[in-house]
C-alpha cells in the first residue's frame, strides 16, 4: 500500500453495519483497501485510512439503496461520491474474476473498476428537498399497498358473510353499511364479522393518511416548480417519483436514452434478415409503472393519448403493442417537460426547479421534433400547461415506430 498524489477511486461494497473498500489508481493498480464498521468509530477509522490519498472520489454501489446511508455521511464529511449501478458492477465482476465469484472484496474491486473506467457516472448530491420527497412518496406507496392488501382481505371475509360478496370498487363506508346488515348466529360467523369490522376501521385510517399524504406531496411537488402535474395522468405521487428517480434530466443526452433507462424503448432482437424487436423488461421499473398509470388514465378519458392508441389499433397493432407504443410516446412527453423545466430553471437562475445549480448543460440535448407532413423540423413549442403536448404524441422517432415487441 503506497500513498499517491494522483487521483484515486475508492470502490465500496456497502452493507448495514460494515463496508469493504478498495483504493484504485487511474492505471487500475490496487493501492489499498480494507473492511470497516459503519458505527462512528469505524467510519472515523476509514476516513483516517484514506487521508493518504488527498485527491480521491468514492464510488459506491447502490446509492439509492443500501449504500445511501454511508453515501450521505461521506457527503456530510465533505467527500465526493459517485453512484455505481449494481448492473455495471456485476458485469465488471464477471470479467474481472472470470467466474463471477461474489465476495465483499470482489464486489469492492468491481465497483472500483467501474468508477475508474466509466465516464458520466451520476454524482451523488445531498438534496434535502428531494430527500423529503423520496421519504414521502415511499410512504405513500406503502399506504397504497396496505390499502390493496386490506381490501383483498375484506372481500374474502364479505364473500363468506354475504352470498355473492361485495362489488369490486368498495369503499370503507360501503363496506360498513354492508356489514351492518349481517347478523351471523354461529361463533365462526361472529368472529368473521368482528375481523371484518376491524379491517374497515383500519381502512378508514389508511384513507385519511393517504389523503393527507397526497395533499403534502402535491404542495411539495408544486414548490419544485415542475410542470409534471399539468400532464394528464400524473398525480402528486407520480410527479414526486419522477423527480426523485430522475434527478437531473440533463444527464440523458436525448429522449431515446431516457426511454431506454425507464424501459419503454423496445429491444432490438433482429438477426440477419429477420428484423424484430421485443419488450424491454429492464430499466427503472418504478418510473415504468408511473408511465403505465399515466397511459391507463389517458385511455379512460378523451385524450390525445386515447386517440393515438386508437390509431395504432387501426394500424393492426394488438392492444398490448398499442399500449407499449403509447407508453413510449408518453415517455417522450415526460422527458420534454422535465427538460423544459430544467432549461427554464437554468435561465432564471437559483430558486427554480431542481437542476438549476447543475454544471451540466442541456444545450444540444433538446431532441428535434418532426411533425407528420413536415419536410424539415419546425420550431419547437413548449408543452401546454393544460394538456399533454400533441406534437410529442405525433412525433416520429426511430425507437417509437419499432413497437412490435
Amino acid at each position: 500500500m503506497k500513498p499517491t498524489d494522483a487521483r484515486v477511486v475508492i470502490g465500496m461494497d456497502p452493507h448495514k453495519r460494515s463496508v469493504t473498500i478498495e483504493v484504485m489508481a487511474a492505471d487500475e493498480e490496487v493501492l489499498g483497501g480494507g473492511r470497516f464498521g459503519t458505527d462512528p468509530a469505524g467510519f472515523t477509522s476509514m476516513l483516517d485510512y484514506v487521508t493518504r490519498w488527498p485527491d480521491r472520489v468514492w464510488a459506491i454501489e447502490g446509492c439509492n439503496g443500501i449504500g445511501h446511508h454511508i453515501a450521505m455521511r461521506l457527503l456530510a464529511a465533505g467527500e465526493q461520491v459517485i453512484d455505481v449501478p449494481p448492473k455495471l458492477s456485476a458485469r465488471a465482476r464477471v470479467f474481472a474474476t472470470g467466474q463471477g465469484r461474489k465476495t465483499d472484496a470482489t464486489d469492492a474491486h468491481s465497483v472500483a473498476l467501474v468508477g475508474t473506467r466509466m465516464a458520466g457516472l451520476r454524482p451523488v448530491v445531498n438534496d434535502a428537498q428531494l430527500a423529503v420527497l423520496r421519504l414521502l412518496v415511499d410512504r405513500r406507496r406503502s399506504l397504497g399497498e396496505d390499502h390493496t392488501r386490506m381490501i383483498s382481505q375484506l372481500h374474502a371475509l364479505l364473500l363468506e358473510l354475504i352470498p355473492g360478496g361485495a362489488k369490486k370498487d368498495l369503499s370503507a363506508a360501503q363496506a360498513k353499511a354492508l356489514l351492518a346488515s349481517v347478523r351471523p348466529r354461529d361463533v365462526v360467523g361472529k368472529t368473521r364479522r368482528r375481523v371484518a369490522a376491524e379491517l374497515i376501521a383500519d381502512l378508514e385510517r389508511v384513507y385519511a393518511r393517504k389523503k393527507a399524504a397526497d395533499k403534502e406531496l402535491k404542495e411539495l411537488v408544486a414548490a419544485t416548480g415542475t410542470s409534471l402535474l399539468d400532464l394528464h395522468g400524473i398525480g402528486p405521487s407520480g410527479a414526486a417519483r419522477l423527480l426523485v428517480e430522475v434527478g437531473d434530466i440533463t444527464r440523458f443526452p436525448n429522449r431515446d436514452h431516457f426511454a431506454s433507462w425507464n424501459g419503454t424503448a423496445p429491444i432490438d432482437a433482429s438477426s440477419g434478415d429477420n428484423v424484430r424487436h421485443r419488450l424491454s423488461r429492464a430499466g427503472n421499473r418504478q418510473i415504468n409503472r408511473t408511465l403505465h398509470i399515466m397511459a391507463t388514465v389517458q385511455l379512460r378519458n378523451d385524450t390525445e393519448g386515447r386517440r393515438y392508441y386508437d390509431r395504432r389499433r387501426a394500424d393492426g397493432k394488438t392492444p398490448m403493442e398499442a399500449m407499449r407504443a403509447l407508453k413510449r410516446r408518453l415517455s417522450n412527453i415526460v422527458y420534454r417537460t422535465m427538460l423544459d423545466d430544467a432549461m427554464r430553471a437554468k435561465a432564471t437562475g437559483p430558486g427554480g426547479q431542481r437542476g438549476s445549480d447543475s454544471d451540466s448543460s442541456a444545450t444540444g440535448s433538446q431532441p428535434q421534433h418532426r411533425l407528420f407532413g413536415q419536410a424539415t423540423p419546425g420550431p419547437v413549442t413548449h408543452p401546454s400547461l393544460e394538456r399533454p403536448c400533441h406534437a410529442c404524441l405525433d412525433t416520429e422517432g426511430s425507437h417509437v415506430r419499432l413497437s412490435r415487441g
